[in-house]
């Protein structure tokens, strides 16, 4: 299955280290004490403002096939032989496109541990919710939730009716926010942070609680209402960080379902491993 051994954190996203990609992976294998003679590089490495742009895949490619898709940067550094992990795009019933890098590899790791079908959440600031069917995609929505709840603590309406209140987290506010997000459109459930304070509702230090469960609960609700799943007693998969598992457990619990919390970085670890295995030599 594969194991990490060491780990590091850094600021050089896709957008921080444009134009110095092979000295942003430099610095990182330093930091790593690392000497390895391939690196494979998943995520927005793969995008348009990435190194090089990893053509999507389509629905068609099981993820357990994801090592014969790879994708070898042009530029290698210093006789390291670069790859990257290509994206999705899978089209809806309308022909409508949606898109992913990254999350299908930990979908693919997912799939290592013996998770192959039903619906899967990946949170974050774009949220990504794939319904598997035995390790292929069948459905991929995403939310622009994390997003969104940045920009409207930062500013307009809703930033101004918290004012300069310290936030505070608000159980109750929250799942507010979770139930009043059935109750019509997403734009108009928003104003009501707003409405809630300057009315006397919600105090304002409860703003970013009742924020929080307004957009989660739109995205809970938009795939359990129009999935093929039954709302009550549904089980979902998540993978992501235990405070945004949290927040999600709460909300599914308000509508119904639950989800088994998938661990982040077993999932990549396990993906890795599978790509190591099964990925063509260089």
């Amino acid at each position: 299955m594969g194991a990490c051994t060491h780990s590091q954190d850094d600021g050089d996203g896709a957008l921080a280290c444009k134009g110095r990609f092979p000295l942003a992976l430099r610095a990182a294998l330093k930091g790593l004490h690392a000497n390895p003679a391939r690196v494979v590089m998943s995520g927005m490495v793969g995008s348009a403002l990435g190194w090089q742009e990893a053509p999507y895949l389509d629905a068609a490619v099981a993820l357990a096939d994801l090592p014969d898709h790879l994708v070898t940067v042009n530029d290698p550094l210093g006789g390291i032989a670069g790859q990257i992990v290509p994206g999705y795009c899978v089209r809806n019933q309308w022909g409508e496109p949606d898109v992913m890098r990254g999350e299908e590899t930990q979908l693919l790791g997912a799939c290592t541990l013996g998770h192959h079908s039903g619906w899967f959440v990946l949170p974050g600031t774009h949220s990504k919710w794939v319904e598997l069917q035995a390790g292929r995609i069948v459905q991929l929505r995403t939310y622009m939730t994390g997003e969104l709840f940045d920009l409207l603590i930062r500013q307009g309406t809703v930033a101004a009716a918290a004012g300069h209140a310290e936030p505070v987290w608000d159980d109750a506010a929250f799942a507010q926010g979770v139930r009043a997000s059935d109750h019509g459109a997403l734009s108009h459930r928003l104003f009501g942070c707003r409405a809630r304070v300057v009315c006397g509702d919600m105090p304002a230090s409860s703003t970013q609680s009742y924020l929080s469960g307004v957009l989660i609960g739109a995205e809970l609700g938009d795939v359990v209402r129009k999935s093929s799943a039954s709302p009550k007693g549904s089980s979902f998969k998540l993978i992501g960080s235990p405070a945004l598992a949290m927040r999600y457990q709460a909300a599914a619990a308000l509508s119904g379902a639950a989800f088994e919390v998938i661990d982040a970085q077993a999932a990549f670890v396990g993906a890795m491993a599978h790509i190591q295995a099964h990925g063509k030599s260089l």
